[in-house]
């Protein structure tokens, strides 16, 4: 699926409903609040002129994304202000895709900063309990997204007093249908006389295809509208550094607001989008190393596509009566369409029973195991004798993806019904028998090896056998040395989602959520495109066996327009891989190109090590508990919010406890969806005794390692150097900083020409003190405040330095 990013971002005291789904059903970072409208604002940090706004207002909102060799790094920044004249609550909310990992979260309220940490989620959760217990109320914040996670957090805000709220997260962009794609959903809820995005891009090689399309509704899939053109400022710095800017002022944001729907006065509430992609290098794909990590992205180009034989089973029990069914029909009609000329498919509905579908003759088709008989109780054959009709049945083989056969597929598929119970083992089954048919019974003259590739639907949960026993009997059946990637999409809301994800992992394939809306044909379009131009199969990465902490480097299929990932360590050496795998001619081997110094690499590795052992676990009967060991270890080194680690926010004064929910929930609140699955952080308000405490001790980690080139607007020094140290804003006031040894300026704006020597930089080499903003090659090294003090110094007694090498 294309890449994107999620986040919902809020100050309300009643939650909002957002849906803002992309064209495969996922969401994009949401920036949002149900402030009522602004008053009229003069100059300045939207002073109020006429009325007093009820809630908190959001006076500057700043979204700012650094991408570097396709990670991203976005920081969410909020300024609210209470202009009443009591204090009132605002409420942080943020809504993640599942894939994405806070990585770092502060407060500012009243003029002092709160640091959030990442713990261990059990010892998070029996501290949130001893919050609750100790008189402290948790609470719940609702709001709707496709494939997310929440994380809420709530502080006071005192008369006339301000408030910030900066956080932090990060994400491995994903290609998808040839480009990466940063979706940034913005609903603040009111006009903002100060909002902006700003996307910068740094990659390796060269940037291609960079453009900001149309602003999108973000209510459903749908086609972009020329005069929603965000009017972007494009900056080309290089051939692999730009900048995306969206700045809309008061009266732009109004325009937007009317041409999609919104109340002018509600403000902006649309996606922006960055598309991008890089040029290829054809030899391989490029590996780049950082300090013994390298990372290997591989997308060759110039290679056909595999013919493939495509087993479609389709739920179509009583459940997917309605709307559920006509969708499917309308999607499998477009679907049907991408098939090649040297593509096979199968057509199978499953409910009560297994029917294989005849195309040349419907009243031929074959029922499995029983005929034409629809039944709601789990009455079924005994394996014996299931086995014998399965072997015994004459299933019509695969047929020719021609123009005729299309055609009678389609006819097929508008006559189907929906009625039955929902028995998904006997349908898979099936289907594993019609590709081991293909395999080993070619029919005719025809000998052209196919990739098969199952593509499974269901709405619902198996009435024949239990989820596990159906996940472990389907991957004896489908061995290592026959393996039929197994596609599995859920539609709907009862379907089991853990199931069918556990299910596609065992058998090489992914699973996605369908949502059951009106555009959920469109979504099923979307995932068909993802799969519809396998390029390579049997997939292999080689490299030396120096070689260690190595992610996935097997892979069933490459398809076109994606892109595999593999990353590890290799020390000193240069890591010089060889790709194996299957094309249309057979053998083909591939060799990388290698560059080194480049940014990013360790964390990178980290994230990716950390999702693979997050999806071990979820896949695997046993050696749970080893694989969520190693997979906290990293999240807490590396100070990653992940399923296995929670995020402790510290709150003060009288701020309730707050745990996170799953966003699939159903509110408590009319209107508001359920969507998502559910989020691994965990906030927590400890007693307000225990918060000096903690906030001495700067343990959030923030890195970005992304270059930080020149805005298209001034920007000063200051503002350079916290992009690239985001945890100074937890230290900072008036370009001071609070360190250890006292206060002491920054001196963003001095030059200091005494040499110094100090003994130790942070690479651990002889240097000298300097300003901070004068040793950039040390910043990617001080990624917390603790790291810095470590390396402290003072200047002229009175600037604070950094002990850079010479």
């Amino acid at each position: 699926m294309r890449f994107k990013i999620l986040l919902l971002f809020g100050f309300f005291l009643v939650p909002s409903v957002l849906t803002a789904p992309t064209e495969d059903g996922a969401q994009s970072l949401v920036v949002s609040s149900t402030a009522p409208s602004n008053p009229k604002e003069s100059e300045g940090e939207g002073k109020p002129i006429e009325t007093v706004p009820e809630v908190p207002q959001i006076y500057q909102m700043h979204v700012k994304s650094n991408i570097g060799n396709r990670y991203a790094l976005t920081t969410v920044t909020s300024r609210v202000r209470n202009f009443g004249n009591k204090a009132q609550e605002a409420v942080f909310s943020v809504v993640l895709p599942e894939s994405g990992f806070i990585s770092g979260f502060i407060m500012e309220i009243n003029g002092k900063n709160y640091t959030a940490y990442v713990k261990e989620k059990e010892e998070a959760k029996r501290d949130y309990d001893q919050a609750v217990a100790s008189g402290l109320g948790a609470a719940h914040v609702a709001a709707s997204a496709r494939d997310s996670n929440r994380f809420t957090v709530s502080a006071n805000v005192e008369p006339q007093a301000k408030a910030a709220f900066y956080l932090t997260y990060e994400q491995l962009l994903k290609r998808q249908d040839g480009h990466y794609e940063q979706v940034i959903n913005i609903h603040p809820g009111q006009p903002v006389k100060d909002l902006s995005v700003e996307v910068l891009i740094s990659e390796s090689r060269k940037i291609v295809d960079l453009k900001a399309p149309p602003l999108r509704s973000g209510n459903e899939i749908g086609t972009d509208k020329p005069e929603l053109d965000p009017r972007a400022d494009i900056t080309i710095h290089n051939d692999t550094a730009a900048i995306v800017t969206f700045s809309p002022n008061l009266e732009r944001q109004k325009e937007l607001a009317h041409v999609l729907g919104t109340k002018e006065e509600q403000g902006l509430s649309g996606q922006f989008v960055v598309q991008y992609d890089v040029e290829r290098d054809p030899s391989g794909g490029e590996v780049l190393v950082q300090d013994g990590y390298f990372v290997h992205f591989f997308a060759p180009s110039d290679l056909k596509p595999l013919p493939k034989q495509v087993v479609f089973v389709l739920d179509t029990s009583g459940s997917m009566w309605g709307q559920k069914i006509e969708q499917l029909k309308r999607a499998m009609l477009n679907i049907l369409d991408q098939l090649n000329e040297h593509d096979t498919l199968n057509l199978v509905e499953f409910n009560s029973n297994t029917k294989v579908w005849n195309i040349d003759d419907p009243e031929k088709s074959v029922w499995y195991p029983r005929k034409n008989s629809f039944y709601y109780y789990n009455e079924q054959p005994d394996t014996k004798e299931t086995i014998e009709i399965l072997e015994g049945a004459k299933f019509p083989r695969a047929y020719a993806a021609n123009a005729d056969n299309i055609k009678k597929a389609k006819d097929a598929i508008s006559a189907i019904k929906s009625d039955g119970s929902t028995s998904m083992f006997g349908a898979l089954q099936v289907a594993l028998r019609l590709v081991e048919l293909e395999r080993t019974q070619p029919s005719g003259s025809d000998t052209i090896k196919r990739q098969p590739i199952v593509i499974f639907l269901t709405d619902g949960q198996p009435t024949d056998l239990l989820p596990d026993e159906i996940i472990t009997q389907i991957t004896e059946l489908n061995s290592e040395a026959k393996r039929s990637p197994i596609f599995a999409l859920s539609f709907g809301g009862g379907a089991d989602k853990q199931f069918l994800q556990k299910l596609a992992i065992r058998n090489s394939g992914f699973s996605r959520h369908i949502y059951d809306d009106a555009d959920a044909s469109l979504q099923l379009e979307g995932f068909y495109r993802q799969i519809t131009s396998p390029l390579l199969s049997d997939v292999t990465f080689k490299y030396a066996p120096t070689t260690t902490s190595l992610t996935k480097a097997k892979f069933p299929i490459y398809f076109g327009g994606s892109e595999i990932v593999v990353a590890g360590f290799c020390g000193t050496e240069t890591p010089i891989p060889m790709i194996d795998g299957t094309g249309v001619a057979g053998e083909v081997s591939f060799k990388p190109a290698v560059f080194e110094n480049i940014s990013n690499m360790e964390r990178l590795w980290a994230y990716m090590t950390i999702k693979q052992l997050l999806e071990k676990k979820e896949a695997s009967d046993g050696d749970k508990q080893n694989l969520t060991k190693q997979a906290l270890d990293l999240a807490l080194k590396y100070n990653f919010v992940t399923p296995v680690s929670s995020l402790v926010v510290v709150k003060p004064n009288d701020t309730s406890a707050v745990d996170t929910e799953e966003a699939t929930q159903a509110s408590r609140f009319p209107g508001a969806g359920s969507y998502g699955t559910g989020f691994s952080a965990l906030a927590i308000a400890p007693a307000f005794e225990d918060l000096q405490v903690v906030n001495k001790v700067q343990t959030i980690a923030f890195t970005t390692n992304v270059p930080i080139y020149a805005s298209s607007t001034p920007r000063s020094p200051l503002e350079i150097l916290l992009d690239v140290l985001p945890w100074l804003n937890a230290i900072l006031e008036n370009e001071s900083i609070q360190t250890p040894k006292g206060n002491f300026k920054l001196g963003v704006n001095e030059t200091i020409t005494d040499i110094i020597p100090c003994p130790k930089t942070p690479m651990d080499k002889e240097g000298h003190c300097t300003l901070l903003h004068e040793c950039p090659q040390v910043h990617a090294e001080l990624q917390t405040s603790t790291k810095f003090f470590d390396h402290f110094c003072i200047l002229k007694n009175e600037f604070a330095g950094v002990c850079c090498p010479n």
